[in-house]
């Protein structure tokens, strides 16, 4: 049987043993979808901030699609964004940042690096008036091998009824501009844009679905077709 059959998949809840394998996903899916890998030098960085903190924070949710291959898809997120943007201030930043020097402002030449290593120093969230409609967030990757496979719809479906579950009202998440692959996926799912978007940018559209009340089970939150 190949690996990476529908019959040897499962989705199962994430786990700090598994961080390795997130920050790998995450890097090798990092520039738009494609591979990242030619764009750090560290080669966790980005994945210590969009993935490993979901497994060790406080108000996270993390599921991860695992083959016979290992896990080779993840998608995590919080309940509360807010409640989790001050524990990654006050827990996780510091914890990384203890890793390396802050990069000065003045260097000649800032790479990709020396801004995520800025970000851990210093780091910021954003406060949308969204948040009090949509206040879960979510990061979703996939190796390409279980791209196309409906494995993605499988994550999806996961955590959206463990966020209704947790009575969350709705969730958000950011998407860029130019990955219209991943717009459609979530526009078929229900989400819509919670702000003007400007198509000729190549910066993040922000995306939200609202969420039913626990109270109504539904075995899907919208069809896909």
């Amino acid at each position: 049987m190949h690996p990476s059959s529908s019959e040897a998949l499962r989705i199962r809840p994430g786990q700090p043993g598994d961080e390795a394998a997130l920050l790998q996903i995450c890097l090798l899916t990092g520039d738009g979808g494609g591979d990242a890998t030619p764009l750090f030098e560290d080669p966790d960085l980005i994945g210590l901030w969009y993935a490993a903190p979901y497994l060790h924070l406080p108000s996270t949710l993390a599921f991860v699609a695992e083959d016979e291959a290992g896990v080779a898809g993840y998608i995590v997120g919080a309940i509360d964004s807010r409640l989790y943007h001050q524990a990654f201030v006050r827990e996780w930043a510091p914890r990384i940042a203890r890793r390396f020097p802050d990069p000065p402002d003045d260097r000649p030449s800032r790479t990709q690096d020396d801004d995520y290593r800025r970000r851990f120093h210093h780091p910021e969230f954003d406060d949308p008036p969204w948040f009090e409609s949509h206040p879960s967030h979510l990061h979703i990757d996939l190796l390409p091998r279980l791209q196309g496979r409906g494995i993605g719809r499988r994550l999806m479906d996961t955590f959206l009824d463990a966020l209704t579950s947790a009575g969350s009202g709705g969730v958000h998440l950011g998407v860029g501009a130019s990955n219209h692959r991943a717009r459609r996926f979530y526009r078929r799912y229900g989400f819509t844009e919670l702000e003007p978007v400007d198509e000729t940018t190549s910066g993040s559209v922000s995306l939200g679905l609202c969420l039913p009340r626990p109270s109504t089970s539904p075995a899907r939150h919208a069809p896909l077709s």
